[in-house]
């Protein structure tokens, strides 16, 4: 008989960008680098988690998440891109610059969003259910694989919300009370059968 395996999940979001600094919206179709106050972000992490034993690292395709993790990858820690861990596409908001028009838009659609409606979407954009088909197979992956069982995952704002609510097995509408900050840490286990949120939005490993 086999048992269900335990697992241990290093999920963060990334460091800082400029469009982050500049309230511009960035989705997946904007894949800008991190910036100098990202990089540090990303350092103080690494100093701070560098001795966990990770047995794989799972970032989207998207640089700045692998950025965000890249001193762990040169440790030679199993580094696994999936494009299914993206942000979503805010379609064409991406690249927008957040005035107060554009803020009543945003409010809007999340406000949609929390009343259930999670096919909607800006133009040309993703909706919140689906993004949450596409990471829906990286948490299959992630629990099938009999390897990794202590994993460090950098993601994205709106995705880790997303992320989050498939692992609890809560309503996506739910999605907006998992809060975040840029390389901030949430840990979840999984003893076989359910996840649990032990640590959330924790950013004590960043140096003042």
């Amino acid at each position: 008989m086999e048992y269900p395996r335990q697992k241990t999940l290093y999920l963060i979001r990334h460091g800082e960008t400029d469009p982050n600094k500049n309230h511009i919206i960035q989705g997946s179709g904007l894949d800008a680098p991190l910036n100098e106050t990202g990089r540090q972000q990303a350092e103080d992490f690494f100093q701070a988690y560098r001795h966990t034993p990770f047995d794989a690292i799972y970032t989207s395709a998207l640089i700045r998440t692998s950025q965000s993790v890249s001193k762990f990858i040169d440790l030679g820690i199993p580094h696994f891109p999936f494009a299914d861990l993206n942000e979503i596409s805010w379609g064409v908001k991406d690249g927008t610059k957040i005035n107060p028009e554009e803020q009543v838009i945003y409010n809007q659609l999340l406000r949609d969003w929390e009343f259930g409606l999670l096919d909607r979407s800006f133009a040309k954009g993703e909706s919140p259910n689906q993004v949450a088909r596409r990471m829906k197979r990286v948490v299959d992956f992630l629990i099938g694989e009999p390897k990794h069982n202590l994993v460090l995952m950098s993601i994205h704002g709106r995705a880790l919300r997303i992320l989050i609510c498939l692992l609890l097995e809560r309503p996506i509408s739910e999605m907006e009370k998992y809060i975040h900050s840029n390389l901030c840490l949430y840990i979840l286990q999984f003893d076989g059968f359910s996840w649990q949120i032990e640590l959330a939005n924790d950013a004590t490993h960043l140096l003042d």
